[in-house]
Parts: C-alpha cells; structure tokens; sequence
C-alpha cells in the first residue's frame, strides 16, 4: 500500500480526556462545527476559534478513575439527530453517577482450558453483583438555547469496569435509527460468553427506533433483552453479537448503499477491522422466540469469544523455563469450532507482536473512520484508524495512525502505518479517537497525555491535514 505523510493541526488543547468527536450545525447557525465531548461529562464545540460549553453533565456521572486513574466508563456516546438543525434533538450514554457496585467477579479473569469451571462461568446475583449502570437519554436543545433532557432510553447494568464501548452513538443513514454499540461486559475473555448469547444486551450493535414509544421514561435497570417491557423491545432490532469492545460504527457511501466498518479490540493478539454492506437485523421481540442459530442467517457475528479477528481465542501464558517463549492455548476450543463458518472475517488486522518493519505492534484500537476528501489524495475513499499506543522500544510514548482501502476481490486487506512529524515534546500521546464532518472529508485525531481519566486538561484535538 501507499505510503501516506500527513500533518497534524492542532484545534483546541487543554480538554479532557475526549470520547467523541463530531460536527453538526447548530440550530440558527450557518457553520459546521466540531463538538467534543470528554469521559468526565462535558461537551464543548468550537465557535469562532473558541471553545464554548454545550452542555455540562459531570455531576450525573459516575466518579471515575478511583481505582488508578484507569478508568472506561464516563461519557462515552453522543450523536445528533440527522434533522438536529431544526428538532435540536440529541441523544448521550453515559456511567450514572452513584451507581457503582462491587462487579461481577472479585479478581481479574483468565480461563484455564484444563479447568472447566472457568470456562463456563455464570453472572449470578445481578442485583447486587455488578459494577454500574449505563443509560441512554435523549435530549433537546431549547429556543433558549439550554439543553433539556426529555426521556432516558435504556438503562443497562455492567458486570465490569472496563468495554462500555467508545463512541458508541451513532445514527444511521440507512435507517434513520439511533445505532447503539455495547462492548462484552469487561473483564477479559468475556467470563459469562454475554456476547455470544442472543438475550445479552452487552456485546452487541442494537438499533434504536427513536420514533417509536415516545412517551416512555424511566425504563427499567436490566441486563438481558427479555427483562424489557415490551413498549421497549419493540423499539430494538440487533444487528450483530460477537463484539468485544469497539469504538463506534462508520458509514461510507458506495454508490446507492453504504459499506459499515468497526473495529473490534482484541484481548492478547490481534486488533481488528470489520466490514460488512449487507446484513438482516433481528427485532428483539423476534430474538427473545428464537430457539436456534439457524434461524439468524444473514445476522453479523464477529466471533468473540471464540474467535479474535481471524484467530481461535487463545489464552497467552510466558514459559518459566524460557523468558522468550510463549505458550498459546486455545481457550474455547468449542466455541471456536462451533463459529467457524458463521463469523464475519476481518476486513484487515494488526498484531500486538509484530517484527515486520513497516508495520507496528498494536495495543488498543480506538477509532475507525472514513475519508471521502480529496484534499489527501491517497487516503481518499480508505479507512483510517487509530491504536492507543504503539507497543515496542522507541523512545517516544505516542499512537498509531494507519489506513486500509477495501479489496474489489473482497480478500482481507493489507494495511499501511500514515506517517505524521508532530513533535509532542517529552509527553506521552495516546491516541484515544477519531472524529469526521459530516461529508466524511476532514478528519479529527484525539490526542491524550495520560492514560488516567484523572489526570486533567491533557487533551489536544487535531485536524489531519496534507
């Protein structure tokens, strides 16, 4: 592939850690504008070279990053309506503030393919073992110019701390549908297998017909789709199971349909992007009467638990007498087999060991989007994508940005690392997310100083440029 050059313009600096980077045309207004909305619960856009407030929920947000810093839950979606300009409707999910429980399991999970037991585990007691609640409002924008909430969506409870998604409200231009991604609970290696498991609310990509049940409010706090009301369930269709933890869903054009991309995080060997065109979505009230897979034909799996990207999930564990050598063991050896002609295959993927050098070592994807500009060239109908950090020697802590274009035969893609020569000076810069405008043609890098939620105002958003 292409090897592609960039720079990299700062816009704003000084915000914290960012989630979601998006434009939209205020009501009123003539100008596209970038809006950004960070973990902690605020959301900012830029007017006029400034930085203003849009909204300000970090009192309804769960206090983050008590246990280290670390954290992934806060405020991670946000999407505007397609008719945001005159309806000033908007829609955010976040971690509710006050809603923090034990979790679901007491020590970090790891299963071992000798032990039966750790491979079957249940999430049991789900009143009290969990660790906290997601929700999913809608909002609108007043003629005053004040935001308002007007109803909650969903509110879901979280086994983990960790795989809550990123980004992960979107709307579709196919379906005119609020798109909501959910990642597989937390943990690692999905413990409970939520994802594959149709009644699951985590680990899935789930429609929202936002026109539907309008008058509803205060849904109630559930886990698992069948525990809905059903005024609810019929507001929901699933397009797809099988996720681990993504960040959002991206639409690109083609012609009279359009192509949808994901990437899909990996636990300890491959990071991965997804593309699919078609696909047949499942109401929820059908999927709750659903007795086998066979009647799922055409519905997305991306395979997790049993496969990561294009490999059998294995657990990794270092050989003592032997510092340089791995042991791989296929961990779900059944789920594995079982998925093998049902799952969707990767569109590309890149490895976090990997000694090729034009490639690099990978850690966390965090963003996947499309480019329709003309302003660079060669990345001009491609997929770029962003890891968190680069794994391996070099001396600088920073992120990856790399492409892949899909394939006219349909074979996986091969992927090229987009070179940039920002300096970031001695701090470190994780790359936590990508943003587009609206007609996909510029495109946003979310940079980060820190991986703690807790240390602040260490955010710098910028535009990709030639």
């Amino acid at each position: 592939m292409l090897k592609v050059k960039v720079n990299l313009r700062p816009v704003v600096s000084k915000v914290n850690l960012p989630t979601v980077l998006k434009t939209t045309i205020l009501p009123g207004d003539s100008v596209e504008r970038l809006f950004i909305a960070t973990q902690v619960g605020e959301i900012f856009y830029i007017g006029n070279g400034e930085i203003r407030t849009f909204l300000d929920i970090r009192p309804r947000v769960l206090k983050l990053g008590e246990s280290g810093g670390y954290d992934e839950r806060g405020l991670l979606g946000l999407a505007f309506h397609p008719n945001f300009y005159h309806n000033g409707l908007f829609y955010i999910h976040y971690s509710v503030a006050g809603s923090q429980g034990p979790s679901a399991l007491s020590n970090h999970f790891k299963p071992n393919p000798c032990d039966p037991k750790t491979l079957n585990l249940k999430w049991l007691n789900r009143e009290t073992q969990y660790n906290h609640i997601d929700t999913v409002e809608e909002w609108v924008l007043q003629s005053n110019g004040q935001p308002q909430k007007r109803r909650t969506l969903l509110n879901i409870k979280r086994p983990f701390l960790n795989h809550n998604g990123l980004n992960t409200l979107n709307f579709s231009p196919e379906t005119s549908k609020l798109v909501l991604t959910t990642g597989d609970g937390g943990s690692g290696y999905d413990p409970f297998n939520l994802s594959q498991d149709n009644l699951e609310i985590a680990g899935k990509i789930i429609e929202i017909d936002i026109n539907k049940n309008i008058n509803s409010n205060n849904p109630p706090i559930v886990t698992r789709f069948n525990e809905l009301p059903t005024s609810i369930q019929e507001t929901l269709t699933v397009i797809a199971k099988g996720v681990r933890n993504i960040s959002g869903i991206s639409y690109q054009r083609f012609y009279n349909q359009y192509i949808k991309y994901i990437g899909n995080v990996g636990q300890d060997l491959v990071e991965s992007l997804f593309s699919f065109v078609h696909y047949k979505p499942i109401p929820v009230t059908q999927l709750i009467q659903m007795n086998s897979e066979s009647e799922m034909e055409g519905f997305i799996n991306f395979g997790w638990r049993g496969w990561e990207g294009a490999f059998p999930t294995s657990t990794i564990n270092g050989c003592t007498d032997n510092s340089n050598v791995d042991e791989k063991t296929i961990a779900y050896y059944d789920q594995s087999v079982t998925l093998s002609a049902s799952r969707l295959q990767p569109l590309t993927s890149y490895f976090h060991k990997d000694p090729r050098p034009d490639k690099f070592e990978g850690t966390a994807l965090t963003g996947v989007q499309s480019y329709m500009g003309n302003e660079i060239p060669s990345l001009t109908g491609g997929i770029v994508f962003t890891d968190l950090v680069q794994k391996g020697s070099q001396a600088q802590v920073k992120g990856v940005l790399a492409y892949t274009k899909l394939r006219p035969d349909g074979k996986q893609s091969d992927f090229s690392v987009i070179q940039t020569d920002y300096d970031f000076g001695s701090q470190p810069a994780y790359y936590v997310g990508l943003g587009t405008n609206l007609n996909q043609t510029k495109i946003y890098l979310a940079v980060y100083g820190s991986m703690k939620v807790t240390d602040l105002n260490m955010g710098t958003i910028f535009e990709i440029v030639p």
